[in-house]
C-alpha cells in the first residue's frame, strides 16, 4: 500500500492471524471494481456475521417461502427495474421501464420490480419481499382494505399498481392461506438480495438485451418546465417533463411567482423613489435650503 492508503482489521487480542490468512485480505483490499456478489452462508466463519444482519434478526433467512428483493433505478431520465430471489439462485429478472416521454420517477421502477417479483412467484408460495423504498410500502398499504370507493384515477403509476393489486387479490381468493409480506430494509448495508436487485436495476438501464416493459403511454397530461441548475458558479436551465405530481405543482407555483415579481418590483421601485425624494427634501429643509418647498400651504 502507498503512504496515502490505509486499512485496518481489528481482532481479539488472543487471536493469532497467520501470514497466509493476511494475504487474501490484502488482495481483496487492492481490488478495484464494482460491488461484490454477496452469498449468505449460515455455516462456518460467516455464520455470526449473517446472524447479526437485519434480515436474519426478523427471521428472513428462515422464512418458509420465497425471499425476494426488488429495486428500481432512475438515472438521467432512464429507468430500470430488477429483482433477486435468494432461494432460487438463477431466479433473477430485470427490465427497462419505458416511460421516458412521461418523465422519470423512482416510484415507477420500484413498483415495476415488485410486479415482476409477484408475476414470477407461484400463487401457493408465501412471499417475503424486501425493498429499500418507503414510498412503495406506503403506496401498496394505501390500497389494502380501502373498500369499493378507492380509485386509481389520477395516479401516475395506475397501470403498474393496478396489476400488482390484482395479483394480490387473486392470491387471497385462490390460496387464502398464502401470505405476501413487504418489509423495508436499509439500503447499501450489504444485504445480498437487496444488493443483487440494485445491481440488476442499474444494469437494466444500459444493457441492450434487457427488454422494455410498459411502453404504452397513459392518458395523463405531460407538463414541461425549466429547472435552474447551478454548475461551476453558472446558472443553467434544464428541461423537465413529467405527469402531474408535487414537483410539477411546485414548478407551477414558482412560475406564477416569477411572473408576479416584475409587477411588484415596479411598485416597490416607485415607492422607493418617492421615499428617497422626500428624504432629500427633508434634509434640505433641515438645513434651511428648501424652506418654501417643504412648507405646507395653509
Amino acid at each position: 500500500m502507498s503512504e496515502t492508503e490505509y486499512a485496518s482489521c481489528w481482532i481479539h487480542h488472543d487471536c493469532q492471524v497467520a501470514d497466509e490468512q493476511k494475504e487474501p485480505l490484502k488482495k481483496a483490499y487492492g481490488i478495484s471494481g464494482g460491488k461484490d456478489e454477496c452469498h449468505v452462508r449460515l455455516k462456518g466463519r460467516e455464520r455470526d456475521y449473517w446472524m447479526g444482519k437485519e434480515i436474519y434478526m426478523f427471521g428472513g433467512y428462515g422464512f418458509q417461502g420465497q425471499v425476494t428483493a426488488g429495486d428500481g433505478s432512475d438515472k438521467k431520465g432512464k429507468m430500470g427495474a430488477g429483482y433477486h430471489n435468494l432461494r432460487r439462485k438463477k431466479k433473477t429478472q430485470q427490465c427497462k421501464v419505458a416511460r421516458e416521454d412521461e418523465g422519470s420517477s423512482s416510484n415507477w421502477p420500484e413498483l415495476a420490480a415488485f410486479l415482476l417479483a409477484l408475476c414470477d412467484t407461484l400463487i401457493e408460495e408465501p412471499l417475503l419481499y424486501l425493498c429499500d423504498n418507503q414510498s412503495l410500502l406506503k403506496t401498496v398499504n394505501r390500497w389494502i382494505s380501502e373498500g369499493g370507493q378507492a380509485t386509481l384515477v389520477g395516479a401516475p403509476d395506475a397501470d403498474i399498481l393496478a396489476a400488482a393489486i390484482e395479483i394480490l387479490r387473486k392470491n387471497l381468493k385462490i390460496a387464502p392461506g398464502t401470505a405476501t409480506f413487504l418489509v423495508k430494509v436499509k439500503a447499501h448495508r450489504g444485504e445480498p438480495a437487496n444488493e443483487g436487485a440494485d445491481i440488476l436495476a442499474d444494469k437494466a438501464i444500459s444493457d441492450p438485451k434487457a427488454g422494455k416493459e410498459w411502453c404504452r403511454r397513459t392518458n395523463q397530461a405531460v407538463f414541461t418546465w425549466e429547472t435552474p441548475c447551478r454548475e461551476a458558479g453558472e446558472v443553467t436551465f434544464r428541461d423537465c417533463h413529467s405527469t402531474f405530481h408535487n414537483g410539477v405543482r411546485d414548478a407551477i407555483r414558482r412560475g406564477a411567482a416569477e411572473n408576479e415579481v416584475p409587477k411588484h418590483e415596479k411598485r416597490l421601485t416607485g415607492a422607493w423613489r418617492q421615499i428617497s425624494t422626500l428624504r432629500r427634501r427633508y434634509e434640505r429643509w433641515c438645513k434651511g435650503d428648501d424652506t418654501d418647498e417643504c412648507t405646507h400651504k395653509q
